[in-house]
């Protein structure tokens, strides 16, 4: 009788200190599929959302920057108040192509009489020309007696690029692409004098020497970043290199200029010191920020060459004065 009370008591003993932790073990065995699941689920969850926000935030790049979205013409900011400072930043690029000579520099060209807009990179018929940063495509056009087959892309670090003279369109207006994404092949279309890429740099209109932004030999940007300080038309820019410059660089004309032209710009430069601009706010429209600088509504379009249809955006700039 002890003997089978001591064997029952052993035998329930073990079933409590064996059989339950193998029980436990049964039991997350059978959940942890389903948190593997989980997992991957909350995982897809986050890669959507994510590309969403990508995706919307390519759909309308830098638009606290540009005032409206056009496809038909390269340049139309000839009105809009440049900001006073801008960083734009280079990372994530990539070089529009592999090849690493430079034709032509930008700059004044004596030859032709003429400002040199851009850069010529040397490149062979059909060679593979590559967006330089995520953007969305504006233009894409052909024009016989310029560019010839152009690309314009605009990015949302704030800056459009500019491919000219190519012999096929790999793109399309209003595409959204990624940074070495194709857009086009390289030709000689156009005013043109020799197959190569002419590649433009632009914010807002205003244009960057491209050199200052990427090292074609080294194939590579010059830094991080690139802070644009502008001072009225023609303003040159001051490259970023982790400290703060305090100098503005000022175009430099050659003998060849003319002396009215310094002094446009001068005039230039002193119209700008005295313009007074405000930055949108949310919730302001036209009405109320012509109302509260004094000024009408047409006046604030013409000043900051806004169309009827144009919408302001918070963080925009405007002239009222």
């Amino acid at each position: 009788m002890f003997r089978h009370f001591i064997k029952t008591s052993f035998i329930a003993f073990a079933l409590t200190t064996f059989v339950t932790p193998m029980h436990g073990q049964d039991l997350l065995a059978r959940q942890a599929p389903v948190d593997k699941k989980m997992r991957a689920v909350d995982s897809i969850a986050i890669q959507r959302l994510f590309q969403k926000e990508q995706e919307e935030f390519l759909d309308d790049p830098a638009a606290e920057l540009y005032p409206d979205w056009e496809d038909s013409h390269i340049n139309l900011y000839g009105n809009v108040q440049l900001p006073s400072e801008y960083k734009i930043d280079l990372r994530g690029f990539c070089m529009p192509t592999s090849n690493r000579i430079v034709t032509s520099n930008y700059g004044y060209r004596p030859r032709f009489r003429r400002q040199h807009k851009g850069i010529d990179i040397n490149a062979n018929h059909g060679d593979t020309i590559r967006a330089a940063f995520d953007g969305k495509v504006r233009v894409v056009d052909y024009q016989p007696s310029g560019y010839g087959n152009v690309v314009v892309i605009r990015h949302a670090n704030g800056l459009e690029t500019v491919y000219g003279h190519l012999s096929k369109h790999l793109t399309k207006k209003g595409h959204t692409v990624k940074a070495g994404d194709p857009i086009g092949l390289a030709g000689n279309t156009g005013f043109s004098k020799g197959t190569h890429l002419h590649f433009e740099t632009r914010l807002l209109g205003e244009y960057i020497d491209p050199a200052k932004l990427f090292d074609f030999a080294a194939q590579d940007v010059t830094g991080d970043f690139y802070v644009f300080r502008g001072r009225g038309r023609g303003t040159l820019l001051s490259k970023h290199d982790g400290s703060t410059d305090e100098h503005n660089e000022e175009v430099r004309y050659t003998s060849s200029e003319s002396a009215a032209a310094k002094a446009m710009a001068q005039r230039d430069a002193q119209e700008a010191t005295r313009t007074r601009i405000h930055k949108v706010r949310k919730g302001e429209t036209l009405s109320s920020i012509a109302r509260k600088h004094g000024i009408s509504v047409d006046k604030l379009r013409r000043m900051n060459g806004l169309r009827n249809k144009s919408k302001i955006r918070p963080g925009q700039i405007l002239k009222y004065s």
